[in-house]
């Protein structure tokens, strides 16, 4: 017993360390709610272009340009697109946290536009054609009809996306960007004890998944419970 509490004073109290976590785990959060924002923003709009090619035929040259942008960041790994963005597309930009943000968000704007596609394809034609008998267009019929539907649909999808890349966020130390991982790395480096800080690390990504896991949940008894009214 004695031995863990000075394994816990040593890295976690003794000079203040544990700063490396709470900084580390502020990184983190930063640069998964600006990945979750832009992921969201291109994934929808990939999945209306998408969708709207799909269904009409229209959009051909948008639906093959985005194509090419899933295909792209699909079949590359997040590190890599991390280290390019960096060190090419954004050089210039100073923010190692902008970039990162950028990045991340780029590379789950793929994922979340397959997400909401395939949800958009379930709705059946004829609510397409409800909303065009009541004098919307197809931009509208999908703004206020279909949206609200395909997003209590791929709900729990788009849950295990934003937990995916909360998770992905922890390679930022290639670009010398102190995120959580890196501040638990950073500790067992001072101390030699590699025990505590990746544990606490990992206590630490752990909370934060039960705790986005639990705001999923609430928000789909919300969503379930204005359908009964």
């Amino acid at each position: 017993m004695n031995g863990l509490k000075d394994a816990l004073y040593q890295n976690l109290i003794a000079e203040d360390r544990y700063k490396y976590l709470l900084d580390g785990l502020a990184t983190t959060v930063k640069i998964t709610l600006m990945a979750i924002v832009i992921g969201i923003i291109i994934g929808f709009i990939i999945a209306i272009i998408r969708s709207t090619y799909d269904k009409t035929g229209k959009l051909k040259l948008l639906n093959a340009l985005c194509k090419v942008y899933l295909t792209v960041i699909r079949g590359t790994p997040a590190v890599v697109q991390l280290l390019v963005m960096y060190y090419i597309v954004l050089m210039s930009v100073r923010s190692k946290l902008l970039v990162a943000g950028i990045a991340f968000g780029i590379n789950s704007g793929a994922y979340v536009a397959e997400i909401v596609r395939g949800g958009i394809m379930s709705i059946d034609n004829g609510q397409f054609e409800a909303g065009r008998s009541v004098g919307f267009n197809y931009i509208q019929t999908m703004i206020y009809i279909i949206l609200p539907q395909v997003f209590k649909s791929v709900l729990p999808a788009l849950a295990n996306e934003v937990i995916c890349l909360l998770k992905e966020t922890s390679v930022c130390g290639y670009i010398a960007l102190q995120d959580l991982t890196k501040g638990g790395d950073i500790i067992r480096s001072q101390t030699y004890n590699p025990y505590v800080p990746l544990l606490s690390v990992a206590a630490i990504y752990l909370i934060l998944v039960m705790f986005i896991s639990y705001l999923v949940t609430l928000l789909e008894r919300r969503l379930r419970s204005s359908e009964r009214r």
